[in-house]
Formats: C-alpha cells, structure tokens, sequence
C-alpha cells in the first residue's frame, strides 16, 4: 500500500526475497561484498536491500561459479533482496567502444578484451541471481553535445528491447533505465517511451556524473511524469542527505551510492549536524561520540579521539567502524524520510534536516 504526501511517497517493493519497504537506500557491495563489513554488519545498520555489480561479478569471480554456488544471496550469506546493475557505469569509466551489438573493453583484472551486449547482460545477472537486475545502458558524462546524449538515449531504449525479449526469468524483476542527460525533452521522450516496454520498475541513470543539483531536479522532474504510479522509481549513484531528500520530494522510491562507504574510508563523517573530518586536529581529545543522536555500534562504543586515532594510525578498524555510522545516517535519514510521508509532513522534515546541517 502506498501513501503519498505530495509527490513524495512512501511505498512497499516486493520481490522474490522480501519485501522493502521505501523510500530506502542500497549499499554497494560492488564485488559481492561492501567494503569492510559483513552481511550482519548490514542487517545492523537497517539495510533492506544490497546491490551488487555486474561487471565485476561476471569477470571475477564469474557468473558461472556464483550461479553453482546457488546464487549471490548465498554466496555472500545476505538473505535479503539483492539488485544487481548491468555494469554500464563501471564501463564507461573504461572508455570502451560502443557500438549497436553493445560494448568492447579490456578486463581490469587480466587486460582481456571483453564483449557485454543487451542480451548478454540479462543472462549473466539471471545467473548471478539477485532479486532485481538492471537492462544495459549507453551512459556517457556530462556535459554532454546534445547530440551524443540522443544517440545515447536512443540506443539505451534500442537494448532495453533487446533485454526484454530474452528477459526469462520469472522470479527476477527487470528494470529499465531512462537516460537523457539534464534535456528535459530527451528526458520525457526516454521515460515514456521505456515505460511502454512494461518493465516492472525503472533506474534513472546518467545521473551523478557531473551535472549540478538544480540540472539534476529539472531532468527528474520532466522524468516523474511518464513514468507509472504504481512501480518503483531508482535514482542509480545518488547518496548524498540533500541529493536524495530532493529526489524523495519529486517522487523517488530508490537509491544506490558507495558514497557514504567510500567517505568512511577517508575519514569523513556523516551527521545530522553536518559532516565533517576525523583528521581535524579539534578531534584529538574528543570524547563524544561521531553524532549524539546516532544509535550505531559506533555511536554507542567509542569516541571521536579514539576513532581519529584509527584513522591517522590507518587501522582497518576504521573503515569498518566509519562505514557502520555513515550508512546508518544514510538508512536513518531515508527511514525518518518515509515516516514523515506517512505522517503528512515530509517537506517540513526535510526543511529541518537541511537547516539542521546547514547551521
């Protein structure tokens, strides 16, 4: 059941696995694994669903043997729904040659020469075995001529075809992925029309790769409109507090970042105060804990001097402890986020969200 307050809404994914509850956020555990935790350190911080990566996965260690080993929920011991990406991103950082067949690229792992199509990236995520797996899409950065972002745009729709027609999965969602770049234009024609093939959700992607947040809201908001009510709409690459609360209030459900993950190895702190650094010298006797209103493990355990002193030291102990806060802010603030939709008041939740940070 869903309940909207404005466009924002609060709603229930179900899927082979489980049901998530949204709107929500996904950790990447890019090769089967999010870097520095396990799957109870997941379950601990509130995650819902996990998503996984396609390109890595199907080099190593191989769709073959994840498929053997009775599929990624199995392998990686996460019992929850799972999402996998078709790997688009992660190629396009390659430079690879497209072409209408699909990509060409060298392997990072062993520089072999390796050839994803539409069709090929369905079969690989069926046998990867996740709950929900991602059409192959044409994404290049931004900004952007015009033209290639059509031509990019059209060619996605072109494979996204092509993926529906040798979809076969019956306990596997399929999603579509609209591109576009920030045209308005080409963002609707794209919406509509991937819409139309029946998907049973839909990625926005082409996003976070180097457009503003006023560029990003305008291609959001001629996107919402085509899209149908009843199914989940997924933000690809978005996980910043501002970013995803501004999707949240144009209709979002969905969300993936290594973000907050990636941040945390670095140091850097994610609070509802606003985020900050742990190699800050301020820190050095500090005994409070990252956020007060925070209910982590590493809230309720340990102080900010004691976890600068992991940081500097380059403990990986750091990584693990700083990835379990930040993802817990990022969850908390989707699941508060939901709570206020339900309540009817989810613009004056985000109003204080964003002046609490910014003050």
């Amino acid at each position: 059941m869903e309940v909207s307050d404005g466009p924002a809404r609060a709603g229930t994914l179900s899927l082979a696995r489980g049901d998530v509850q949204t709107p929500t956020f996904m950790p990447v555990g890019t090769r089967a694994s999010v870097r520095a935790l396990d799957s109870a350190d997941l379950e601990n911080v509130g995650a819902q669903m996990v998503l996984a990566n396609t390109y890595h996965l199907m080099l190593r260690p191989g769709a073959d043997l994840v498929k053997t080993m009775g599929g990624l929920p199995r392998f990686m011991a996460w019992d929850k729904p799972m999402l996998t990406d078709s790997g688009g991103f992660q190629i396009f950082s390659l430079k690879p040659k497209v072409t209408e067949e699909g990509v060409n690229f060298k392997s990072t792992y062993d520089g072999s020469k390796v050839m994803l199509t539409p069709e090929g990236a369905v079969r690989i995520q069926e046998d990867l075995g996740a709950d929900v797996s991602m059409v192959l899409d044409e994404l290049i950065g931004l900004p952007a001529h015009p033209a290639a972002v059509k031509q990019a745009m059209e060619r996605t729709l072109r494979w996204a075809e092509r993926a529906v027609a040798v979809h076969g999965r019956e306990d596997q969602a399929l999603f579509g992925i609209i591109q576009g770049g920030v045209n308005p234009e080409l963002r609707a024609i794209s919406a509509r029309a991937t819409a139309e093939l029946g998907f049973a959700g839909f990625g926005i992607g082409g996003l976070s790769v180097g457009e503003s947040a006023e560029e990003r809201n305008v291609a959001l908001d001629a996107t919402m409109p085509e899209l149908p009510v009843d199914k989940v709409r997924y933000v690809m690459g978005l996980g910043d507090t501002e970013g995803v609360l501004d999707a949240v209030a144009r209709g979002v459900d969905l969300f993936d970042c290594v973000w907050p993950t990636r941040l945390a190895r670095h140091g850097k702190v994610l609070t509802r105060t606003g985020d900050y650094h742990l190699r800050t010298q301020i820190f050095t006797e500090d005994e409070t804990p990252l956020d007060a209103e925070c209910p982590c493990l590493t809230c309720s355990r340990y102080s900010r001097a004691y976890l600068r002193h992991l940081v500097r030291s380059k403990e990986l102990a750091a990584h693990r402890l700083l990835s379990i806060h930040n993802l817990t802010h990022t969850l908390g603030i989707l699941s508060d986020a939901r709570v206020a939709i339900e309540n009817g008041s989810f613009e004056e939740f985000r109003r204080e969200v964003i002046k609490k940070r910014d003050s």
